[in-house]
């Protein structure tokens, strides 16, 4: 008779109960082999296999799906050297929304205003395999500086003392969903469909993945970074404010890496979760119509260091599209500037469709402090 594998440790930070298919995800993730801790955020909502809004530890294997396919995704805060009033008025917010729409994608770039070549650091890098090489020079290429949909966004801000930021929330593109797709492929062969497929560390299979995650990493990081000095160029030229550079906030939520905890080394997976170590600095979004957070970590190691990376779904997007009408979502947007012509579009991404992000900031004050709270003023997203 088989014995029965013991359950990880999982420690919760909750805004609210769990739901049942939740809690039913989290408890087949905890009987998984070589699965020791899980950290709950209070984001934590339903997505695939695992959940986003977890921290998880392990000894010796490497779970992609607990990473997410979007590998690197993360967030950026940048601080203008201008008051918030710049765009107090319609005129103003429609000739940034314009400029907005010209200079930053949401899928990939014209052939014709592509660059000619990745950065050195990512094209210099091999790819573990040659199909993931030739997505590289081609997704790689044209999606670098380039926003996505869904849940991503540049939105302007105003922080409590009037002053105007940027925040900016995007990922490794297609990039990332690629090598995720590869290395579950050959971590899944000859495994029941129902288990969780995994990759030893120690393998050559482990030591690609590891290898292919780190450089989406720095694809993700170098889309943000594309973007922002799109960004600033735009509004240098539409306002003439200047970005104060020495104030980037720059953090990531989907990763694997090498940490110390409870006295042992681990691989500690995040999807959706914020790296929440003592004073470092990191960034939680609300959603489009509600307030975002800079924070400090605290440190917590009963979280694996670690907090909520946003809001976190209260519904899921096919709910959303059910239960939110266009209506409701321009009085939810009230007061914030975006495009209406999206409105139909943007319903699953409305402020209700996502948890009350007080509620979920006053359920992690054990993982990090907060530093600056900040109010919407215009959203963009790709349609």
């Amino acid at each position: 008779m088989n014995e029965k594998r013991p359950e990880a440790q999982i420690h919760r930070w909750l805004a609210e109960p769990l739901p049942s298919d939740v809690r039913r995800s989290i408890e087949r993730l905890a009987v998984a082999e070589d699965i020791q801790h899980i950290a709950v955020m209070p984001d934590v909502h339903l997505s695939g296999d695992v959940c986003v809004g977890l921290a998880v530890a392990t000894r010796r294997l490497i779970y992609p799906a607990a990473v997410g396919g979007d590998i690197g995704c993360g967030m950026a805060a940048l601080p203008f050297d201008a008051d918030a009033d710049v765009l107090r008025d319609a005129a103003a917010a429609a000739t940034l929304l314009k400029g907005l729409q010209a200079c930053i994608p949401a899928m990939r770039h014209p052939r014709k205003t592509m660059p000619p070549e990745l950065p050195a650091h990512l094209s210099d890098q091999p790819l573990s395999h040659s199909r993931l090489e030739r997505r590289k020079s081609r997704d790689g290429l044209v999606q670098l500086g380039t926003l996505g949909r869904g849940n991503h966004f540049a939105e302007f801000q105003a922080d409590d003392e009037g002053s105007l930021w940027l925040m900016l929330h995007s990922g490794s593109r297609g990039m990332g969903q690629a090598i995720t797709q590869h290395h579950l492929a050959i971590a899944g062969a000859g495994r029941p469909a129902s288990a969780l497929a995994s990759i030893d560390a120690a393998s050559d299979a482990g030591r690609a993945y590891l290898a292919d995650a780190t450089w989406a990493i720095a694809y993700a990081q170098a889309n943000r970074l594309a973007m922002i000095e799109a960004i600033c160029e735009l509004a240098w030229n539409l306002f003439r404010i200047p970005a104060n550079r020495n104030g980037l906030i720059h953090c990531h939520h989907n990763h694997v890496q090498r940490e110390a905890h409870f006295g042992q080394d681990w691989w500690v997976h995040r999807k959706g979760a914020l790296p929440a170590t003592a004073e470092l600095p990191g960034i939680i979004p609300g959603s489009m119509g509600t307030a975002s957070y800079h924070v400090t970590g605290r440190g917590c190691e009963g979280a694996l260091c670690s907090s909520s990376h946003g809001a976190g779904r209260a519904l899921s997007r096919g709910e959303a599209r059910q239960r939110i009408s266009q209506r409701q979502l321009e009085r939810e947007m009230d007061g914030v500037w975006y495009d209406p012509r999206l409105s139909n579009a943007l319903c699953d991404e409305a402020p209700s469709a996502y948890k009350d992000i007080g509620s979920v900031m006053r359920a992690q004050r054990e993982l990090t402090r907060i530093d600056r709270q900040l109010r919407p003023l215009l959203s963009f997203k790709g349609g």
